[in-house]
């Protein structure tokens, strides 16, 4: 049995990943935690008070940070990642959308970041979390059409060093 050496608050989110016609990223340069600092894919956490689902989540959150309205339908569930510890604030359950819809503009800037695009050439030289560079934008590349899962833990007593473990993987 594991003994939970560490309580920290548990958050459920979603990461939508979402391109233009050119198939180039729309990222978000966030101001605020976390990653602030980091360009990432939009998302946010679940309501769970509502009840809200992933997919409830990824709607709302895609029509609050681009405008950009989408059904269950335009959405792809391509996997999740479970984050032990992250940046030791919290552990994070995050589920990861492909929007089938291509969006036509750059979205204005919000309270929450800016927003760009980008080649997935260039995703790898940008400033990006740690975890996303190592997991989640290789599972992206190779799983997004598929599903998987992935338990990652970030406890900072690594030094350094990420251990993840793939839990499901089909395509």
């Amino acid at each position: 049995m594991i003994k939970n050496t560490q309580s920290l608050p548990f958050k459920i989110s979603c990461l939508v990943f979402i391109t233009n016609a050119k198939d180039e990223h729309l990222l978000i340069k966030r101001a605020k935690a976390p990653n602030k600092g980091f360009w990432s894919p939009i998302g946010g956490k679940l309501n769970m008070d509502l009840g809200e689902s992933p997919y409830e989540c990824a709607r709302r959150e895609t029509h609050e940070e681009t405008t950009l309205l989408v059904r269950d339908e335009d959405l792809h569930c391509f996997g999740y990642i479970s984050e032990k510890n992250y940046e030791g604030t919290g552990h994070w359950l995050m589920f990861l959308f492909k929007v089938k819809k291509k969006i036509n503009r750059l979205p204005e800037a919000i309270n929450e970041g800016y927003f760009d695009y980008f080649s997935r050439e260039q995703i790898s030289a940008l400033n990006i979390p740690k975890t996303d560079k190592t997991l989640l934008w290789p599972y992206y590349d190779s799983h997004k059409s598929g599903f998987i899962g992935i338990r990652a833990n970030c406890n900072l007593g690594l030094q350094n060093k990420l251990e993840y473990t793939e839990e499901l993987s089909m395509q």
